[in-house]
């Protein structure tokens, strides 16, 4: 009899499956799509314009005068003025800032004047090596740096705990000019057990052909193991070292991630369902640790591409950084310039790279 009486209206009308439903559905997804697209453009577009604006204002505020550097000081008053002029430098200083954008975004960030080579050129030159050394470096610090935080945060307060730890404080501590010079001398000089400085020896220099600029790459694909196995002695002390010190941040974070997450509810239940304390810890714990991890390794990759200008001039590995700190001590702001806005948008697209992996490993982000 209830049944009966039951209204009509209150009878929830029958679903309607087919393409209509999944078309309204595409419908409402596609605006969110284009929003955050959108945003991610103008982000960048800005980002960029940002950097553009302060490598400008930095070429401009250093006491180096470009046209001395590209006259020289023996020169003429007429052809110092003309070469200024050629440069644009006689020009209202936010017209100077529009023609530095456009030629920025057409990649002319003008010629070198220790290469005289276009420094876009140079960049491509070098920039593999630096590229090879960071990513070596990066593996180095993943492989042992995020079992070290596990197992920093499993044995908290542990005497296994504090010695991680001081690894990772003595790889923020220790200069990496004196790391590198210490590594050479004892392990080079003394232990013959690493090559030397450099990327490869004179002896197969030439012997591959330069497909990607890496070395390593080269050779395996080419075939030439003996250039591989070279390259590899000679990569293995500077890329350690850095790798040393994307370890030290890398477990720091691994194990503050670690602690979080075996704070939390779900741990405790599957603690509880008896599941095995490996599975426990190495599947769920570090499964949800992984999602702001990525970021934590973007920046580490991104910082290791910019930052290893010591490790290079120690080891006289011909990469970005060193070209960077020649182009500067000799007054060579366009290649110093130049470089920095290559560094920048590789942290720009890494941050992306980064937010696009957050975004596909944790559904709450989407």
């Amino acid at each position: 009899m209830a049944r009966d009486h039951t209204p009509e209206a209150m009878v929830p009308p029958p679903q309607i499956a087919g393409k209509g439903g999944r078309r309204r559905g595409a419908l409402s997804a596609t605006p969110q799509w284009a929003a955050s697209g959108l945003r991610l453009l103008v982000t960048m577009v800005v980002t960029f314009l940002g950097l553009l604006a302060v490598t400008f204002f930095i070429g401009r505020v250093v006491p180096i005068d470009p046209v001395l550097a590209a006259v020289g000081d023996r020169a003429s008053g007429e052809t110092y003025e003309a070469m200024r002029r050629e440069l644009g430098l006689h020009l209202p200083l936010w017209q100077q800032f529009l023609i530095y954008v456009g030629k920025a975004l057409q990649g002319d960030f003008g010629t070198s004047v220790l290469t005289s080579n276009p420094v876009l050129e140079d960049v491509k030159r070098v920039f593999p090596a630096t590229l090879e050394l960071a990513t070596v470096a990066t593996f180095i610090g993943i492989i042992f740096g995020i079992p070290a935080g596990v197992l920093a945060a499993v044995k908290r307060g542990t005497w296994v705990d504090h010695v991680i730890r001081v690894i990772g404080l003595m790889g923020y501590s220790v200069p990496v000019f004196w790391l590198g010079l210490m590594g050479l001398l004892i392990l080079y000089a003394r232990l013959d057990l690493v090559a030397g400085p450099g990327r490869i020896d004179l002896l197969y220099e030439g012997m591959v052909p330069s497909f990607t600029g890496v070395i390593l790459l080269d050779a395996a694909l080419a075939g030439e193991w003996d250039v591989f196995w070279n390259a590899v002695s000679h990569i293995v002390l500077p890329a350690s070292i850095l790798g040393y010190f994307s370890l030290a941040y890398i477990s720091r974070m691994t194990r503050s991630f670690m602690l979080e997450q075996l704070r939390q509810e779900y741990i405790t239940t599957a603690r509880v369902k008896g599941l095995p304390e490996r599975t426990v810890v190495w599947r769920h714990a570090l499964g949800n640790a992984w999602v702001p991890l990525v970021t934590v390794i973007a920046l580490s990759y991104g910082t290791l591409l910019e930052g290893s200008v010591l490790t290079e001039i120690v080891f006289s590995w011909p990469g970005l950084g060193s070209y960077i700190t020649n182009s500067l001590l000799n007054a060579d702001m366009n290649a110093v310039l130049g470089g920095t806005v290559v560094v920048g948008c590789v942290f720009i697209g890494l941050n992306l790279l980064s937010d696009f992996l957050y975004r596909k490993l944790d559904p709450r982000a989407r």
